[in-house]
């Protein structure tokens, strides 16, 4: 009768790890021989594992990430310049606490995104908030918000993220109106929070995609000089994987 009180008083307090550590020591006598302290610790650690793992997922959840990459997953054997040191580094997540950039560039295919989620998820894993945006749904969001009067708690929500994944970034020459928004996203994040940026282009040929000289400047000095570089060379991964080159592979 004790226990299911106290059963029922840890439903109360929503100890939800704690309840199914105890239940599952409750259900193997051979654990039941624990020290009362020793008991006390696997609850603990029960309880914060369980809070951590929910914390995770909802940060995972609201990064709504494109990819569900993992560091750990990334394939080095294909060719196309990735250097694993420099991914080793970046898995630690140290660049996010110093509000530092990356920008992933490279031709379409070769893994740019994937990378990029990849090291969004990790920042996750460790405690940092995401979001994921494709550059173009980034802007058309944020000018609905300015239509509807809601732009400023826009930018304060995307400025809330301690990482911000920019993906396939120059597509399209910015307008006015889409480098104002830039600007203003870029200037939340200077020095306090990490952008990471994925483009087919070059930060040299962002000038011309940006459209103007002065907020080109603005826009780059805000991201490219604290910023780690990775330039992703080769074909395309989804090209060399697709099952017609291995038919072809297979028929020589």
């Amino acid at each position: 009768m004790l226990i299911e009180q106290t059963m029922d008083k840890l439903v109360a307090l929503k100890l939800r790890g704690m309840i199914t550590a105890l239940q599952e020591w409750l259900d193997n006598p051979k654990r039941q021989q624990m020290k009362p302290t020793d008991l006390v610790a696997m609850l603990a650690d029960a309880e914060w594992l369980h809070r951590e793992n929910r914390k995770l997922t909802t940060r995972l959840r609201q990064a709504r990430l494109r990819h569900s990459a993992c560091i750990e997953d990334i394939d080095y054997r294909h060719p196309r310049g990735l250097k694993k040191p420099l991914l080793q580094e970046l898995a630690s997540s140290r660049w996010v606490a110093h509000h530092q950039s990356v920008i992933l560039t490279g031709k379409t295919g070769t893994g740019k995104s994937y990378l990029a989620c990849a090291l969004g998820q990790k920042a996750c894993r460790d405690g940092f908030g995401v979001i994921y945006k494709r550059a173009s749904r980034l802007f058309d969001e944020l000018a609905q918000a300015r239509a509807d009067g809601t732009y400023l708690t826009a930018l304060r929500r995307i400025a809330k993220a301690s990482v911000l994944i920019l993906d396939d970034f120059g597509l399209e020459r910015l307008g006015a109106a889409e480098r104002r928004v830039l600007l203003d996203v870029l200037e939340d994040r200077y020095d306090v929070s990490s952008t990471v940026i994925t483009s087919q282009l070059e930060p040299d040929q962002w000038h011309a995609v940006i459209g103007d000289e002065t907020a080109a400047d603005s826009i780059c000095d805000r991201l490219v000089h604290n910023a780690h570089r990775i330039k992703l060379d080769g074909e395309s991964i989804r090209k060399t994987r697709s099952p017609l080159n291995e038919d072809e592979k297979n028929s020589k």
